[in-house]
This record gives C-alpha cells, structure tokens and sequence, in this order.
C-alpha cells in the first residue's frame, strides 16, 4: 500500500494524468512557493532600503520618498525581483490602454510614503509611473507633527507636487483613509490635473465635513474624543490643546493590521509617526464646480476593523463615486494584507476610458 505510486503501471500513470492527480496540487504549490518568492524579494528590497535610507543625513531632504526609491527602476531591483510577474506579457496591452500612466500614491494618518512599496513594485512591473508622497509631518518628512495645524499643512507637500505638474499632463490619484480628504482638498484645488481619484478605504468627505467624522463611529464623536482619549498626545504641553493621536500597538494592530503579515505590521511598527490631530478636525469646503466635476472611485476594504464596511458602504451611498470596488479578507492596509488584488484594481480604474 506503502508503495502504491512506485507500482502504478503504465494505464494507471496515463489515467492519473488524465484526471490531474497530483499535477494541480503541484501547479499549486508552485504557484505557492512563487508567491512566497516575490513577497520575500518585496520585503528584502523594502527593509535594506529603509536601512540605507537612515543611514543618509536627516538634514538632507529628498525629492520623493522612501516608497518612490523603492520602487525607483534601479539596476538593484531588476537583479533581486522576478523579471516578470504573473501576467507581465499583457503589459503592451496594458500601456495601450492607459492613457494616463502617472499614479500618485497619497498615505493615510499616521503611515507615511513608505507602506506603498509593494504597490510601487507590482505598478512599476505593469509599466506605470507611481510617485509616494509624504504629507507634512509624515515618513521622512521633518515637519514636527505638533505644529502641523490644518489639512492645508498637511496637504502642502500634494499641493505643491501637483502645482508644478506640467499643464499638459494629469495624474490619478490614490488616496488612502484620512488621505482622502488631502485627495477631496487637491480635486477642489485642481480638478483640470487629476484625471482619476482613487479613495482606497478612504475618508470621501461631503462639503462641510471633517475628515474625523468618518471615523465617528469606532472613535466617538470628535468632541467627546478630544476631551476624554487617552492616545491624544500634547506637543505644546498638558495645558495646551492636543496636537495629536497616538494609539499603542495593540490599538493599532487591532484597527489597521488584522490581516497583514508579521513582517509588514513591524516595519509599521516602528515607522509610524503621531497623527496630527489639527488637519482631522478641519473641515472641507468642496464645490459642485470644481470637486463635483471629478472622476471619483472608491475601493472598500472588507475586513477593516479602522472603517467598517457599513460606514464605507454609507460613504458612497451619501456621496456616490462613478464606480466602487471590493477587496474580500482586507483590513484597513490592503497595500499589505491585498496587494496584488488592490493591484489589478488600481490598473483596472485605469484602464477605464
């Protein structure tokens, strides 16, 4: 019985290949071991990276990111990654289809550029132009997070990279949870550049909201929290005003990371910074003229313990986008929990005419 496989005759062997026993388990852990692969190049090219990154002058202000040199075409990536990825053979196709290629990747409170590596990665392999951008006070940016005031402030850093955008060019626009506000004030600011906008799990504000009212229902009413939160931080002093939120890594992990492997919730761990708590009490003017005229979409994330699935579904009910997609078995970062399936999302809103 032991043996069964060793004795099968020639019949038996043909019948077995017939019916695919074996062949599919092992497509199947092929394909698994593949999978493992790339994940393990993503997040060995993310953390030497971020070494070499601190490594550098703090003074020294880089013109991007972390994330965009992560996902920078270097020679270094091109001999430690796959030279294709699942798929890559449609990539003409692809770029025929885009008309706009350049994607710009807004982080939500607290993350910073870095937490889009592997969405630079998987955009860069598919022929896309991705930018990461840390808001004010955020990533690598030196900004103390204290005296970052207002979603103006936070914003600038989007504000100014789309100013200088020439005329001619537009970009898609990829906001992540309060990161949508920063994605809401830039359409009001400058809807001619922004061919598509892209609210992952995202707080898609109304006129006249604030980017922490999205958050009302697993965080209290804005007023009840700034009285009453212990992860409210004081930069200016106990007998000042809160400047900012920090939750504790349980909190953090229990609202953000539910879903996301080990390895992504320690790089998160350790490079998360306060969340300036001026900008999510600021609340939004937005116009019919301007903002109502975007393309907007919106990526719900179904396992989200930060914004649930009933608030987002209430968020594009209230504020209808032009279309809305869903990643099954994400928590609140699906650039880590779902990457590949916020990938093929991201370049399907593309493709989109």
């Amino acid at each position: 019985m032991g043996n069964r496989f060793i004795c099968m005759n020639k019949k038996d062997i043909r019948e077995s290949r017939k019916n695919g026993i074996g062949s599919r388990s092992a497509r199947m852990e092929r394909s698994k071991r593949r999978s493992l692969l790339e994940e393990e190049l993503l997040h060995r090219q993310a953390l030497s990276l971020a070494i070499q990154q601190h490594q550098q002058s703090l003074s020294q202000r880089f013109d991007g990111s972390i994330s965009k040199r992560i996902g920078s075409t270097s020679s270094r990536r091109r001999s430690d990654l796959p030279q294709q990825l699942p798929n890559s053979k449609q990539v003409p196709e692809f770029l025929e289809n885009i008309k706009t290629k350049k994607i710009v990747l807004i982080h939500g409170e607290g993350f910073g550029a870095w937490c889009w590596y592997k969405t630079i990665a998987l955009l860069e392999e598919t022929g896309l132009v991705p930018t990461a951008l840390d808001l004010t006070g955020s990533g690598i940016d030196l900004t103390n997070t204290n005296n970052v005031t207002t979603l103006v402030d936070y914003s600038k850093p989007l504000i100014d990279y789309l100013e200088n955008l020439p005329e001619d060019e537009k970009v898609i626009l990829v906001g992540h949870s309060a990161g949508g506000a920063c994605v809401s004030y830039a359409l009001e600011q400058f809807p001619t550049k922004i061919a598509k906008a892209v609210f992952l799990c995202a707080t898609m504000i109304s006129d006249g909201q604030r980017p922490f009212d999205v958050f009302a229902e697993e965080l209290g009413s804005a007023e009840l929290f700034t009285q009453e939160s212990k992860f409210l931080t004081y930069g200016n002093g106990k007998d000042k005003p809160a400047t900012g939120i920090m939750f504790e890594k349980e909190q953090m992990h229990g609202l953000y990371f539910n879903q996301s492997p080990t390895k992504d919730v320690a790089l998160a761990m350790v490079s998360m910074r306060p969340i300036p708590l001026g900008p999510m009490m600021d609340k939004l003017s937005l116009t019919p003229e301007k903002y109502g005229t975007s393309r907007r979409f919106y990526i719900q994330t179904l396992d989200d313990h930060a914004l649930s699935p009933d608030v987002q579904e209430k968020l594009v009910r209230v504020n209808p986008p032009e279309g809305v997609f869903k990643i099954k078995g994400s928590d609140h970062s699906p650039f880590f929990s779902k990457p590949q399936s916020l990938h093929k999302i991201l370049v399907e809103i593309a493709q989109i005419p």
